[in-house]
């Protein structure tokens, strides 16, 4: 298995795509609660600015997954964009470390299965965890450190994160061999939860759900007959 590529190389290898078939669209509002002006993407942008963005204030995603970085270029903090709404910055993420969204990519979702090996130590070394089909909101609470210093993404794509259920910094891992932590950009070797990432492709329900508006009601197909007139009182004699 390959080193895993730079953001870009996987997009000029095509990594990034996704299979036969495979579309992405994404809406992006300028302000909070999907107000302002708007862009639509159905590839990489490096930056948003050049779709005519000062900021990104919300986001609505018709089909993904996606990553989203707090810099341009790909660089920077990484958010994860499943299919969705995200009224606002910190429905995105709970870091509290960065609420700007300034380049987004698609993210590859190469099948059903997933399977990640988690390593204490850099260059695939000291002890190891193997997560199969399966999410872990807490490593400690399946006798793992938090020390991540390595990662093998064998197959399916993952988002670790740096704190115990699912909070904090994230950080995508794409199929793929990562010798070091500098590998997904993080400041320290510290994961404590990781999960899938899901495609409507693969899986119906993601982790966002986009509700269907309520159908108008219709007129009544068959109305009851109005009931019949009352007899007209008799007289008085």
């Amino acid at each position: 298995m390959s080193e895993q590529q730079s953001a870009p190389d996987q997009l000029a290898a095509g990594k990034s795509q996704g299979g036969a078939g495979a579309t992405y669209k994404v809406v992006l509002f300028e302000f909070e609660n999907f107000q302002g002006s708007k862009a639509e993407l159905s590839a990489e942008c490096k930056d948003v600015m050049e779709k005519g963005l000062e900021k990104v204030g919300s986001v609505i995603v018709e089909s993904g997954p996606w990553v989203g970085y707090d810099r341009n270029g790909f660089s920077g903090e990484q958010f994860i964009l499943e299919k969705g709404e995200y009224p606002r910055w910190d429905t995105w993420t709970n870091s509290q470390r960065s609420y700007t969204l300034l380049s987004l990519r698609p993210l590859k979702v190469d099948g059903a299965e997933h399977k990640l090996h988690l390593y204490e130590n850099p260059g695939f070394t000291g002890r190891k965890m193997e997560i199969v089909d399966d999410d872990v909101p807490s490593l400690w609470g399946h006798g793992f450190q938090d020390r991540v210093a390595s990662v093998k993404a064998l197959n399916g794509t993952w988002v670790g994160y740096m704190y115990p259920g699912y909070r904090g910094r994230q950080y995508i891992f794409e199929r793929g061999d990562f010798k070091h932590w500098n590998n997904w950009e993080a400041p320290a070797p510290q994961i404590q939860s990781v999960r899938r990432v899901r495609d409507m492709q693969w899986h119906k329900r993601g982790c966002f759900i986009v509700p269907d508006p309520a159908p108008a009601p219709g007129p009544d197909p068959d109305p009851a007959p109005a009931p019949p007139a009352p007899p007209a009182a008799a007289g008085a004699s």
